[in-house]
């Protein structure tokens, strides 16, 4: 049997569309892990053989099939030999979209309708096999945020389908890891607020994310935010992360920082004072449940805990702006950037018109880290080494931040209520 190289998947579908193709994987039938090896490729990856190219160090894989025998994402029994088709290994695939392959001489292998479901722009399941993986629910999320400008919808068999994974209760056998590198690419990606709404479709939002989908139905006060509903508001502040041009670690601040307002108390409802406080410890779970990067981590839990404090940074006293500051650990972290978006994102992704206000906190903040980093202790006139060289340091930074110019008057409207 001749050995055939297949490029499948990711980089057949943009194609088509006329996207970018950011990588390309290969398919091989007909070959054996000698056979590739012989012609140079390095062989990766313990769970099935997969081969990087000697020259372009692209992925290379053997046809496989897979048969489910357990839960979750080891739960599979993997075949891989010369005698699988390339037919065999595009029918284990996820969507339609994603099971098309291109021949060495350009010719599309599309047994399951691929390339008419783009043009239709349809996520569709392969065959029923797609209740096997629960990843694919949100992979089927990610491609539906991803491919959402394009007017891609999910159909509705398949919506199905993901309905029946979310109640047989296989989300919760994902590996956290892989869970999060779905949901970290759709923070990164184009349209998160599509992301949470198809998992919020299909039942998943409250089995992967149960703090966040608590917050769907739950009133806020109309004067400061018209869109009235806290889950409404998180999607809203989403769009405006993406706006504002939000990466990974920002947006998923974004997605996380209201946690506090799914455990205010009845009788306090619509006000939801201190939800910045009782939201931390929420939030620490999540980031905890999926193990989220340490980054990621520490600027979900600032936002959560600072944003109110950041709103109102125009009528702070300067030594309350230091504090901020220490709080967020601004003279030795990189990610005061970050966490302005993020606040930003939240002071302006409500409705009535309020998404157009200015969020002149956010220049007054980095002003005053960038002054108050200007005074170091050498500078500091009069003050011999010692224990008290550290609180006279601080002493000049606060000065420091009082002397910056004064800003108009602006309209501080409390975000968090």
């Amino acid at each position: 049997m001749t050995p055939q190289v297949y490029l499948v998947g990711g980089a057949v579908r943009d194609e088509l569309l006329g996207l970018p193709v950011r990588e390309r994987d290969w398919v091989v039938t007909g070959a054996t892990p000698e056979w590739l090896l012989d012609q140079g490729f390095r062989q990766v990856g313990a769970d099935f053989p997969v081969f990087l190219h000697p020259e372009t160090s692209e992925e290379y894989a053997l046809a496989r099939t897979e048969r489910k025998r357990g839960h979750g994402y080891h739960g599979f029994v993997v075949t891989f030999d010369p005698g699988v088709s390339i037919e065999d290994d595009l029918a284990r695939r996820d969507l339609t979209i994603n099971a098309i392959a291109r021949d060495a001489d350009g010719t599309l292998v599309d047994p399951h309708g691929g390339r008419a479901d783009l043009e239709a722009r349809t996520l569709r399941h392969v065959s029923p096999a797609f209740s096997e993986d629960p990843l694919r629910v949100l992979r089927v999320a990610r491609f539906a945020a991803r491919l959402h400008h394009l007017g891609f919808t999910v159909h509705p068999e398949t919506r199905e389908l993901m309905r029946g994974i979310a109640a047989s209760g296989e989300l919760g056998h994902l590996v956290p890891e892989r869970a999060w590198s779905e949901i970290g690419r759709a923070m990164g990606g184009p349209r998160p607020r599509v992301f949470v709404e198809v998992l919020r479709d299909c039942d998943a939002l409250a089995e992967l994310l149960p703090e966040l989908d608590a917050l769907f139905g739950v009133p806020q006060v109309a004067k400061y935010h018209p869109e009235v509903d806290a889950g409404e508001h998180v999607l809203m502040t989403l769009d405006m992360a993406e706006r504002l041009g939000g990466g990974t670690d920002a947006v998923t601040a974004v997605l996380l920082h209201d946690l506090g307002k799914g455990v205010t108390p009845a009788e306090t409802l619509p006000s939801h004072h201190g939800h910045e406080h009782t939201g931390v410890p929420l939030v620490e779970a999540v980031c905890e449940r999926y193990r989220l990067p340490n980054r990621t981590r520490d600027l979900a839990v600032k936002v959560c805990r600072e944003h109110l404090r950041c709103h109102r940074l125009l009528e702070a006293r300067p030594d309350t702006v230091m504090k901020l500051l220490e709080s967020l650990d601004a003279f030795r972290r990189d990610d005061l950037d970050d966490f302005v978006l993020a606040c930003e994102a939240d002071y302006r992704g409500r409705g009535g018109g309020l998404d157009e206000r200015p969020y002149p906190q956010g220049d007054r903040l980095k002003a005053a880290l960038a002054a108050a980093k200007a005074m170091r202790a050498r500078d500091l006139e009069g003050v011999e080494p010692g224990p008290g060289m550290g609180e006279a340091l601080r002493r000049a930074r606060v000065q420091a931040i009082a002397d910056l110019p004064v800003q108009p008057g602006h309209d501080v409207t409390r975000g968090g209520q």
